[in-house]
């Protein structure tokens, strides 16, 4: 059974920034991608970066372009969100996620089957 348990959310100031983890486990050997999104409140769960498990390709929003960095590390089976420049827009739970498989886009949720709990990150102007 594949676990994903996220963690490093909380609040910040406009400007700064926060390193988000996610632990996994259980994972199979044939993981295609893992990615992370985030909701907002009162707004739809939306993509925020992704990378290739073993290849290490990345895809970014465009709202995380520049600003953002995933990257992974195989062998610890973690996954990680570098967040700088951080704006209050960026204000959301974030979760990650694993990809079903390499079928539909990497940008839709509904082409992962397996989600964390989500953590919590506040920008304050």
């Amino acid at each position: 059974q594949v676990q994903l348990v996220e963690s490093g959310g909380g609040l910040v100031q406009t400007g700064g920034s926060l390193k988000l983890s996610c632990a996994a486990s259980g994972l199979p050997d044939d993981v295609y991608t893992m990615g992370w999104f985030r909701q907002g409140p009162g707004k739809e769960r939306e993509f925020v970066s992704a990378i290739m498990w073993i290849a290490g390709g990345t895809y970014y929003a465009e709202s995380a372009k520049g600003r953002f960095i995933i990257s992974r590390d195989n062998a610890k089976n973690t996954l990680w969100l570098q967040m700088n420049s951080l704006k209050p827009e960026d204000t959301a739970v974030y979760y990650c996620a694993k990809r079903r498989d390499s079928s539909g886009t990497y940008y839709s949720p509904r082409t992962y089957d397996y989600w964390g709990q989500g953590t919590q990150v506040t920008v304050s102007s």
